[in-house]
């Protein structure tokens, strides 16, 4: 992976990079005691699990387009060989997933039997996602010693649990809000790479030319494009959702917004309005911004020269932050789930520890997936695919984030509704058409009335 010769995002020798993540994983465990040229049969023949026992069913796997999706599909016949279920894929593009699978799992269907999630609160509300600690227990299923749940980053071992320390999810990816820089259009101005939002504002401003936007960031008025904004919020000191009431309008989030609009009304793009993830990606890799901030995951897009035209100059760096306080970039897990109607919830649970397992880990790792594994980060395979800088990066802002601020948003019931009033507001502001105080207080009164009906 080309990156340039400084590091962006104040890196320092492997062995720091080790020290951080034994921090995300809250002690480094040894890596697995198989070698990665090693049959992935024989790896998991080390688990006391009779991978057979559901061996004839099939298994229906949805979830978005994405990087889990594109890493663990190439992989699913060795799955089908080590156990004997068959697995079927749906992925669609995030937005139309999304949309789709609430209404799907509303009507009570039995499949899919796995899928991809991020509104944990609605479906475990609503009874759509089985508890799954059960499942953890029954040694005819998991072999503790063999998952190594020690293994899991600090904040994937947080994220799934809900209030009552039942887990309704299997934590499948790793990310967190991250800067890309195009180093050269920085050069050309002789700029630094900013650290906080002023400084970003400043630089923003700075390199932006007829051709090159200053900054892309997600700004479409849809829920799903709230990550980026909601570091912004989070590094303020504001938060989305406190004691069941919408949070998001306090002067820390209408100052976060108002920093958030002026970035992209001032430097962002024509028509940034409308932009959703891919929007900001693909102004990136084709060199159509100077920065971007979105997710980490994209690092294995940005520096492919197959995809990117800005691969030999592509950095990455620490999310920014306001002067005197530590910047808090939005983090999540993506989770897979399974489905509590499904016919085959033991199966449905053997691909999850499977796809979740070591073994697994490495090869998806390998592949650039940013998993939820201490040893498959801390793997030469993922390094080289995802790139030393882009992985310092993601760690740094895995590390930064807070993960009770982002699950209390992600585990509200409404979560979906907040988000898009959220991010309604956030395209007012973006677009002109409000000044931030105004949108977001409109916002939160929309979605606290909502909630209270």
């Amino acid at each position: 992976m080309a990156q340039g010769e400084n590091s962006l995002s104040h890196p320092a020798s492997r062995r720091s990079f080790i020290k951080g993540l034994g921090a995300a994983g809250a002690g480094l465990t040894a890596l697995p005691r198989w070698s990665f040229a090693e049959e992935p049969a024989a790896a998991h023949a080390n688990a006391a699990i009779d991978w057979k026992q559901f061996a004839g069913q099939t298994i229906a796997l949805s979830g978005a387009i994405h990087p889990w999706s594109n890493a663990i599909t190439p992989l699913l016949p060795e799955f089908t060989i080590l156990t004997g279920i068959n697995v079927t894929i749906d992925f669609q593009l995030e937005t139309t997933y999304l949309g789709a699978l609430p209404i799907r799992l509303a009507r009570g269907s039995s499949t899919p039997d796995v899928f991809m999630f991020t509104t944990y609160g609605q479906g475990i509300s609503n009874g759509w996602v089985e508890p799954l600690n059960g499942y953890y227990s029954q040694r005819s299923l998991t072999d503790p010693a063999w998952y190594d749940e020690s293994d899991l980053l600090r904040t994937a071992r947080a994220f799934p649990l809900w209030s009552d320390g039942e887990r309704y999810a299997v934590p499948i990816t790793s990310e967190a809000m991250t800067l890309f820089i195009n180093s050269d259009a920085l050069a050309a101005k002789d700029l630094p790479i900013p650290q906080t939002f002023e400084e970003l504002l400043v630089t923003a401003k700075a390199v932006k030319t007829n051709g090159m936007s200053g900054i892309a960031m997600r700004a479409q008025a849809s829920g799903n494009s709230s990550p980026p904004a909601m570091g912004f919020l989070f590094s303020y000191g504001g938060a989305m959702v406190e004691h069941n009431r919408v949070a998001f309008a306090s002067p820390e989030g209408i100052a976060a917004v108002e920093m958030y609009g002026q970035l992209l009304g001032q430097a962002g793009p024509a028509g940034v309005g409308s932009y959703e993830w891919y929007h900001v990606l693909d102004d990136f890799l084709q060199g159509r911004t100077a920065m971007a901030i979105d997710s980490s995951n994209f690092a294995t897009d940005i520096s492919n020269p197959a995809k990117s035209r800005v691969a030999k100059q592509a950095g990455f760096a620490t999310f920014p932050h306001l002067a005197g306080r530590g910047p808090v970039p939005f983090m999540s897990h993506w989770q897979a789930c399974i489905n509590s109607r499904s016919r085959n919830k033991r199966a449905a649970f053997l691909f999850l520890l499977w796809a979740t397992s070591k073994a697994t880990s490495l090869r998806t790792a390998a592949a650039g997936l940013a998993t939820t594994r201490v040893s498959a980060w801390s793997s030469e395979g993922f390094k080289k695919a995802f790139g030393p800088q882009a992985a310092e990066a993601a760690l740094t802002n895995l590390q930064n984030a807070d993960v009770d601020r982002a699950k209390a948003i992600l585990f509200h019931p409404r979560s979906r509704l907040i988000l898009d009033a959220f991010m309604i507001g956030v395209n007012e502001v973006v677009n002109g058409a409000r000044p931030a105080k105004e949108a977001m207080t409109g916002a939160a009164e929309r979605a606290n009335a909502a909630i209270r009906g």
